[in-house]
């Protein structure tokens, strides 16, 4: 059963004891607590695999692969700290009263940790002109651009640890007011954002008129597109309160984030992949599709894959292609932030043989 667990029971615990409260707050909606009753082995349904595993409450004892025993209480020290990842391999456990467990995923943890630690980093002093270097790192961390979410499902949670300075060094806040127009649609891609504070409309012209595609917020990011494909903005956003945006510019965008979320296949890979259940990614527009498209493959245009977002099956891996390989990748970025499993089909259909396609 899961049951609510105090703030200040995170705070004791190692690594998170080096969290902020905020940090700890948000940590706090990922964690898993449950009860164990006196004599049940909590690792019998539910392995420590892959997960950070702490006692909080009660005593239990473990048996381990070399043989030896160990009684271990929530107050004590070897609680601060998580159940099995220095000692040999557990064999078998039981609670001896009733005890609480509290469950985090490790990959989670990681990255929170690794972003915390490196705003204590020489790697991430911004220049001292700006706001002063420690004090304005540790406010980018506090943002929503570093939020759990984003660094569980975000544009982060994919960002190799070697690019954390370099990013954190390199991103810059700026101030913005209601119905300023941060990007226009036709001009060239110079920025990728996200919304650390205010609201954004996106819009794009169509037929003479203004059709709005989408609402942001704190935390959305916008501006991807024509940076990744190499295009002309094919969208305007104004925002629609006053805020701040973070942003990163063109070529540090391409160095440190588009890469490491870009996971390019070959065809013979991508085949592979399809033949154990993913699913072909057409993001061309409808006519093109029905033109050339693969055996299989869904249909979501570039345009609209904001959109296919909670749509789309996040159980399901996708190859995405276009003709080239320029639209999908932006395609897939967008759907990698948004946590989904996706590949781009290096060089597009132009590496298809024509036989292969309908």
């Amino acid at each position: 059963m899961n049951e609510m667990i105090d703030i200040r029971v995170l705070a004791a615990l190692e690594p998170i004891s080096s969290f902020s409260p905020a940090r700890l707050r948000e940590l706090l909606d990922y964690c898993n607590v449950e009860t164990v009753l006196p004599g049940q082995d909590p690792f019998v349904a539910n392995p420590l695999h892959g997960q950070s595993v702490y006692l909080v409450r009660g005593e239990m004892e473990f048996v381990y692969a070399d043989g030896n025993k160990m009684v271990i209480r929530a107050d004590s020290e070897w609680a601060r700290h998580p159940i099995g990842k220095r000692q040999p391999d557990i064999r078998s456990s039981k609670a001896l009263s009733r005890a609480q467990l509290l469950r985090v995923d490790d990959d989670l943890l990681d990255r929170m940790v690794t972003w915390d630690q490196f705003g204590h980093h020489e790697d991430a002093k911004l220049p001292t002109d700006k706001e002063g270097s420690e004090a304005a790192v540790r406010r980018l961390l506090n943002s929503g651009m570093f939020s759990a979410e984003n660094l569980n499902h975000g544009p982060f949670a994919h960002l190799p640890p070697a690019n954390i300075g370099k990013l954190l060094s390199r991103v810059e806040a700026i101030g913005v007011w209601e119905k300023d127009a941060i990007i226009r649609e036709g001009e060239e891609g110079d920025y990728y954002y996200l919304i650390e504070s205010g609201r954004a409309q996106v819009t794009r012209l169509v037929g003479g008129a203004n059709l709005v595609l989408a609402e942001l917020k704190a935390g959305d990011v916008f501006g991807e597109e024509a940076l990744i494909s190499d295009t002309k903005r094919n969208a305007t956003v104004i925002m629609k309160s006053n805020g701040v945006l973070l942003r990163l510019k063109k070529q540090d965008f391409l160095e440190l984030m588009k890469e490491p979320l870009l996971h390019r296949v070959s065809f013979f890979e991508a085949k592979q992949k399809v033949a154990q259940g993913a699913i072909w990614l057409d993001v061309r527009h409808p006519p093109e599709y029905r033109y050339d498209k693969l055996a299989g493959a869904i249909n979501v245009p570039l345009n609209d894959i904001r959109n296919a977002i909670g749509v789309l099956n996040k159980a399901t891996p996708y190859i995405a292609y276009c003709q080239s390989g320029r639209r999908s990748a932006a395609a897939a970025f967008i759907l990698a932030q948004a946590g989904y499993d996706v590949f781009v089909l290096e060089n597009g259909l132009w590496s298809v043989p024509k036989a292969q396609q309908q």
